[in-house]
């Protein structure tokens, strides 16, 4: 695959799906989608697997005045990640962090009440799991996401994106127990770069992809 793009996030775990075949007769095998973005590559790599979907709930911590950039990571479980790169050295205050926070938190929560419902926690203990997004940029969003994985004692915690930075991708592969990226970058400015369609994933169709994953 040419390293400008893919089509969209669909034809892109499509591609990613055949890299993670290993897993197919994983036995305690959950994939999980970091919404909203990860759930259409997720989807489809489920759906190689025969394996449930679900979603773990992440949000990006983004610099006050420059949302895109990532000054850490929350997650589902009380899971926090600060770049001291970014905060100890900005030119902003505890309090605008703290706004930030709160803000996330309040989205966080906003989207767990509307992709999971009234279903069960995550139960991952002794679970292989697989967590799918995008893309990795800094890798801050994925690292919350492991940590919050951790925290529930699975047997594996695997890691599948098409596209990640070469710094996200070290940063993820050491904390991980099995790193798969289908193009890893030096040349890194933002996910969307590599992909034709980058437009931005609704709840509704999150919801839909779950609905969908469910009923197989």
């Amino acid at each position: 695959m040419k390293l400008s793009s893919f089509p969209n996030r669909r034809a892109a775990g499509q591609a990613l799906a055949r890299l993670v075949l290993h897993y197919r007769d994983v036995p305690d095998l959950q994939v999980l989608g970091l919404p909203r973005g990860g759930v259409p590559v997720a989807f489809e790599v489920a759906k190689a697997l025969g394996a449930p979907l679900d979603v773990l709930l992440v949000r990006k911590l983004g610099y006050p005045g420059h949302p895109e950039l990532a000054m850490g990571a929350i997650a589902s479980g009380d899971i926090m990640i600060l770049n001291p790169g970014i905060t100890r050295y900005a030119d902003i205050g505890q309090s605008d962090i703290d706004a930030v926070i709160r803000r996330e938190q309040a989205e966080l929560q906003r989207r767990e009440q509307l992709y999971r419902g009234q279903s069960a926690p995550l139960a991952l203990a002794g679970a292989h799991v697989l967590l799918v997004d995008d893309g990795l940029a800094t890798g801050a969003t994925m690292e919350a996401a492991i940590r919050a994985v951790r925290k529930q004692a699975p047997a594996h915690i695997g890691v599948a994106v098409p596209v990640g930075s070469t710094e996200a991708a070290a940063r993820i592969n050491a904390l991980a127990d099995e790193f798969i990226a289908l193009i890893m970058s030096d040349d890194f400015g933002s996910v969307g770069q590599f992909y034709d369609d980058f437009g931005q994933t609704s709840d509704s169709e999150v919801c839909e992809l779950l609905a969908r994953a469910a009923r197989r």
